[in-house]
This record gives C-alpha cells, sequence and structure tokens, in this order.
C-alpha cells in the first residue's frame, strides 16, 4: 500500500543518513494519522521522530533552519489545509534562501502534506493547494499517483538540496499497486505515461490519474484509443513529455481535482499553447473540480470533483470536432 511505501521511505532515508529526522503533529507515538511514520519512533527515538506541537509555522520554521545548518528534516503537516498556517516558512524562507544567499545555503526540506478531497471532510479540510505552492520560485513539488512513486519520490526528494514539497492524496494511502524497491527508479521530476494511445492524450496527476485510466478504458470500448500520462511533478513540470505525447494524439485533455481557474490545467494549456500549437488540431481541454468550497454534504462534494464519467464526455466532445 502507498502509506507502507512512504514508511519504507523514510525508514531507509533515517538508517542511512543521521541528518534525516521527522517532525509533525502525532508522527512519533502515534505513528501518523495514516500510518506512514508507524513503528519509526520505536525503532529511532524521540530526537530523530518527534512530535510537534499544534503550531505549523513554528515547526515548519524550525525545519528550516535545521536543514540551514546540515540537517535533513523531513516535516509532516497533518493536512495541506493546515499548510496555509506554515506559508511564511515555507514560502518566505525555505523557498527563498538558497537564492538570495548566492548559493551558499542549501535548504534540503522536505514537507509531506497529505490533501485532496476524502470522505466528507468539508471545505476547509478538502483543500487542494497546489495552485498556490506551484506558483513558488524556489520551491519543487511532486504529486505521486503510484505506490512506486510514493516510495520513489519521497526517497529522492529527502536527498534533494531544494526545498520539496510532496503532496499526497488522503484517498490513496490505502491503495495497492506494483511495487520494487531497487534501483532504476524514474527521476523525481519526469512525467510517465501510464497508457499508451493514438487519439487522445489524457493529462492527469495524484488520484486523477486512476479517474483518467478508468475514462480510458472506457473510451477505449467506443474506438477511441487514450494515451495516460502522469504528472508525478507540478513544479517543474516535464513539458517535453507532454509535447511527445501531443506529436502522436493531436489531441490533450488536463484532469485536475483542483479548481479550474489559474491552475495546473491553466498552466499545461497555455505551455502546448506555446511549445506545440502546431500540433493540436483542437484546443487543449480541461476538466476539474468546480470553483467552490468544498461542500459537506456527500452528493454534492461528489458533484464538485472530476469523475470518469466527466472525462469521458469531454474527450467525445472534443474527439469528434
Amino acid at each position: 500500500m502507498a502509506w507502507q511505501a512512504l514508511n519504507l521511505a523514510l525508514n531507509r532515508a533515517l538508517a542511512d543518513d543521521d541528518a534525516v529526522f521527522v517532525l509533525g503533529e502525532d508522527v512519533g507515538l502515534y505513528g501518523g494519522n495514516y500510518r506512514v511514520t508507524q513503528g519509526l519512533y520505536a525503532k529511532y527515538g524521540e530526537w530523530r521522530v518527534r512530535d510537534a506541537p499544534i503550531s505549523e509555522n513554528s515547526f515548519t520554521g524550525l525545519g528550516v533552519g535545521a536543514a540551514m545548518v546540515g540537517g535533513r528534516p523531513v516535516i509532516e503537516i497533518m493536512t495541506v489545509n493546515f499548510a496555509l498556517l506554515a506559508l511564511d516558512a515555507i514560502i518566505n524562507m525555505a523557498a527563498k534562501l538558497r537564492y538570495m544567499s548566492g548559493g551558499q545555503v542549501k535548504v534540503p526540506l522536505v514537507v509531506r502534506m497529505p490533501g485532496g478531497v476524502a470522505h466528507q471532510l468539508a471545505a476547509q479540510h478538502s483543500q487542494r493547494l497546489e495552485h498556490t505552492l506551484m506558483n513558488v520560485p524556489g520551491l519543487r513539488m511532486v504529486a505521486p499517483a503510484t505506490v512506486q512513486d510514493h516510495y520513489g519520490q519521497l526517497s529522492q526528494a529527502v536527498r534533494a538540496d531544494d526545498p520539496v514539497v510532496v503532496l499526497e492524496h488522503e484517498l490513496l494511502y490505502f491503495h495497492s499497486g506494483p511495487f520494487s524497491d531497487g534501483v532504476g527508479l524514474p527521476a523525481m521530476h519526469a512525467a510517465a505515461v501510464q497508457r499508451e494511445g493514438g487519439d487522445f492524450t489524457l493529462i492527469a496527476y495524484s488520484r486523477m490519474v486512476e479517474v483518467a485510466l478508468a475514462a480510458a478504458e472506457t473510451l477505449a470500448e467506443e474506438g477511441i484509443d487514450c494515451e495516460v500520462v502522469d504528472l508525478r511533478s507540478l513544479r517543474p513540470i516535464d513539458l517535453v513529455t507532454l509535447q511527445d505525447s501531443v506529436a502522436k494524439t493531436h489531441r490533450a485533455l488536463v484532469v485536475e481535482e483542483d479548481c479550474r481557474f489559474g491552475g495546473v490545467g491553466a498552466e499545461i494549456a497555455a505551455a502546448l499553447n506555446e511549445s506545440a500549437f502546431f500540433e493540436l488540431e483542437a484546443p487543449v481541454a480541461r476538466v476539474a473540480g468546480a470553483d467552490v468550497p468544498t461542500p459537506y454534504n456527500g452528493e454534492l462534494e461528489a458533484a464538485s470533483i472530476p469523475e470518469s464519467a466527466d472525462v469521458a464526455e469531454v474527450v467525445r466532445e472534443w474527439a469528434v470536432s
């Protein structure tokens, strides 16, 4: 499962490098809200797996300071919604210090953030902040969708010398899938083609990858062959892989759970318009979450985020246009 892959990545990072430590709310004795730090407190002790008070900006700022003096902190913010309280440390400090010091100061900081729309957690606990964080120069950001990438991208993030935000979707922690802990992991910021196709490119990330794959299977029965590209990284975005896919299919659709306005889909549509205009036979389409605070009501919540039927409907429309 994805939580086990993350746990293994942290376990190995802690074992391999004494500079690595984990800090956050309930990461120690409790083992993490989603079991990600389960067993690490008993193995490495409270000095390296440290429970923090409910003060996100304070303990994230502590992580920035530790990274500046040789530590490799992995900060867990219990939910991405609480990251709003830590944006000063993340944006004003972590993202800017290497640049402002002329490269003299490295900030090897990882900030893990569970997020996304889960099950009726309401507006203040269902936010997706990728649209905010992807616009911060100096930050890197990954969004794993597979069990393999939960392990591989976190392992690579811990070794990076820049601050890396790891966006984890709450509904993916208990998903299973193929996994290998051997060598040959793809580059942290490279996109991956999860399904080959020749008629239409579906671009997605995090939980929306499985939504795009389900839509592709439905459309295949109708004779529309979709290629599904998992972005894996939101800062930077692997535009070359997207261009290569569009050169084959000539049509593209971005699927995102975050709101449509000013988000990942808008950036990709603009970038492909600039770099692959003459390969496109139709404008880059977008399917995204509704531009509303996420409702608490279960039916309204489900209606506010994309489903595979929504993706298939848009593809059908653009495939014949």
